[in-house]
């Protein structure tokens, strides 16, 4: 399995990683921060008549109309600040894995995307559940909250620690497959329509857009199982006659006595309009910062740099090949002929102007290296 520089980052990267993740994260949720809003209420098993609605488009039109333009956006400060080190940590996870396993020869590329979506959702949820929890109690109609701290506050003292992060391991059960499928149709649309790897905004952004709906259309019967552990709906918790709901069978219980087998899909169509922009969004916009670290990259390669390769010919015959050559794979006695002008400085002696030649079998490649030492820019493999 070829993995090329586009797709490997080097690990002093891993700080613009980090920031281009978070970055990206934020932006996706600040934007279909409303809609989300909307699915909250739609997954509700109990719904207020005033919070009841046939569709995304009425649901942003009644929150609007009854209770104010920033309705749809409360709460989103609590996303921003689970977002920005969730999605760090979530892009920096999947290139180290894809760069740790990718290269082994042994693992199918399905098995390997697959393991960098539930590796790198394992860290995420972490983060996010914490921020969903309070997210969703104030998208919640008539939530008594007044703020992402005031709601905070008074969970843990009401429910304690345990309160956020009750969604933890359905969350898990329905991110693991979820960013697994992402990543495995992520990556075979990639292969389809951009074989070369290359930066391209349409297919990044079809292609998120795709992976997106197909996960989120897959697991959304067990994020009605979060919603409801999430916002422990007094409606229903007074119409089954329980204090709480706790636990993946619990909820899942609840949900088929509430709502029946149409219960589990309730706000389908807001999760996949949620998902398909969410995550073309995420993606397009990491890959365009993958994309300027590439671009940085191959400038360490440029002349103007300070290096100067010349080519300045084919020659017929070269020297006999040491043991050291013989074993990189230059046995060819055909080959060109690289000369590297080099300029070193000597303070106030001026500039020397330093050439080097460098042989190069038929079968081998000079490629210039940034990270070699300051002598041996040409790396021979």
């Amino acid at each position: 399995m070829e993995f090329d520089d586009y797709e490997k980052l080097n690990d002093d990267r891993i700080g613009v990683v980090m920031c281009a993740g978070a970055l990206a994260g934020i932006f996706e949720h600040i934007v279909m921060y409303p809609i989300d809003s909307v699915k909250t209420r739609m997954q509700c098993l109990a719904p207020s008549p005033e919070a009841s609605y046939h569709n995304v488009r009425d649901g942003l039109s009644k929150m609007i109309t009854n209770e104010g333009i920033w309705r749809p956006v409360r709460g989103v400060n609590a996303v921003i600040m689970g977002a920005g080190p969730a999605h760090a940590l979530y892009f920096s996870a999947i290139e180290g894995i894809k760069k740790n396993i990718g290269s082994k020869n042994y693992i199918n590329d399905h098995a390997a995307n697959a393991a960098a979506g539930c590796g790198a959702t394992l860290l995420h949820d972490a983060v996010m559940v914490p921020a969903d929890a309070i997210k969703q109690r104030l998208q919640m109609y008539n939530s008594p909250y007044s703020s992402c701290f005031n709601c905070a506050q008074q969970l843990y003292r009401t429910e304690g620690i345990r309160a956020f992060y009750r969604s933890y391991t359905t969350q898990l059960m329905m991110n693991l497959p979820n960013h697994a499928i992402l990543l495995v149709v992520y990556e075979k649309m990639q292969k389809l329509f951009n074989p070369s790897r290359e930066y391209n905004a349409p297919v990044h952004c079809a292609a998120g857009a795709v992976a997106g709906a197909i996960g989120a259309a897959v697991t959304t019967p067990l994020d009605v199982c979060k919603t409801l552990l999430n916002t422990q709906e007094t409606s229903t918790l007074n119409q089954i006659r329980a204090s709480r709901i706790s636990g993946v069978r619990n909820a899942l219980r609840t949900i088929y006595v509430m709502g029946g087998f149409k219960g589990f899909f309730k706000g389908l169509q807001a999760r996949v309009l949620f998902q398909m922009p969410s995550t073309a969004i995420s993606w397009t916009v990491y890959e365009l910062f993958k994309h300027s670290l590439r671009q940085d990259r191959n400038d360490d390669c440029n002349p103007e740099n300070g290096n100067e390769l010349l080519m300045d010919g084919v020659v017929g015959e070269m020297p006999p090949l040491s043991a050291s050559e013989r074993a990189g794979g230059g046995g060819g006695k055909t080959g060109l002929v690289l000369q590297e002008k080099k300029y070193g400085g000597l303070g106030a002696a001026g500039t020397v102007e330093r050439l080097r030649t460098l042989h190069v079998g038929s079968s081998l490649t000079a490629t210039c290296s940034a990270a070699g030492p300051a002598d041996e820019n040409f790396l021979v493999k």
